[in-house]
């Protein structure tokens, strides 16, 4: 999958979230996607998705939870 292809899907499932909900799908979606997000920085990923820069701060949370994730069994795919 492209860095591209991510992104898209990233954004669709961002703007199908419940008004409240959009925090925490962003959450999901990187930890979903983290083995695709490797090298992106927390700038470009705002770029690409038209979020606030203040949001990347986020991004690297979710990338350093993700590893911690997988080892203890999750499954991408299923979220």
């Amino acid at each position: 999958m492209t860095k591209s292809e991510v992104f898209t899907r990233i954004q669709n499932a961002i703007d199908a979230a419940p008004r409240n909900g959009y925090v925490a799908e962003m959450h999901v979606q990187v930890i979903k996607y983290a083995q695709y997000l490797d090298g992106v920085s927390g700038r470009e990923f705002c770029s690409e998705l038209g979020l606030k820069s203040a949001w990347g701060t986020e991004f690297s949370k979710m990338k350093k939870i993700a590893p911690r994730l997988l080892q203890a069994g999750l499954n991408p795919d299923k979220i």
